[in-house]
């Protein structure tokens, strides 16, 4: 049987009306959620086979707190954490295509990238933003979020 969500879709043609169906039938993923559920938002939302990851932070899951040891310990629990959203969703960084970084300090630049690029082991880097914010949850230095699809990897070959 046909996925009546596609027919509806595809009669759509103004990019407001798209979003709203998006919204609409968006699930939510599974959760590995270290943000504490008190917060008002999904660790992730999946939407027609793409990922799109809340943004995490250098908080450790259960813990109220930074992971100590400033930008490469931050960065490190933030890819970690959004590896558990990959990871309850039956993906891996070889998933993610996009990320979106946040710095509370762009002299900070090169001590995440060193941490960054850590967790993309094979094929191109996904594609990425970055900018400098002026405050972050919990007094962080790096925020990121992330778009992960299965397989668009071995798709573009």
């Amino acid at each position: 049987m046909k996925d009546p969500r596609h027919t509806f879709r595809s009669r759509l043609g103004h990019p407001a009306a798209l979003l709203a169906t998006i919204l609409v039938f968006a699930t939510d993923a599974a959760a590995a959620d270290p943000a504490p559920p008190v917060l008002p938002f999904s660790p992730a939302v999946l939407v027609d086979g793409v990922l799109y990851t809340s943004g995490q932070i250098g908080v450790k899951p259960g813990e109220n707190h930074l992971a100590p040891g400033g930008m490469p310990a931050e960065a490190k629990q933030a890819m970690d954490n959004i590896g558990a959203v990959l990871a309850a969703n039956g993906m891996t960084f070889d998933d993610v295509f996009r990320c979106t970084v946040a710095l509370s300090d762009m002299s900070k630049w090169g001590e995440f990238n060193a941490v960054y690029v850590t967790y993309f082991k094979t094929g191109p880097l996904p594609a990425r933003s970055a900018f400098g914010a002026s405050a972050l949850a919990y007094g962080g230095q790096v925020e990121i979020d992330c778009m992960a699809r299965k397989g668009w990897k071995s798709a573009r070959q």
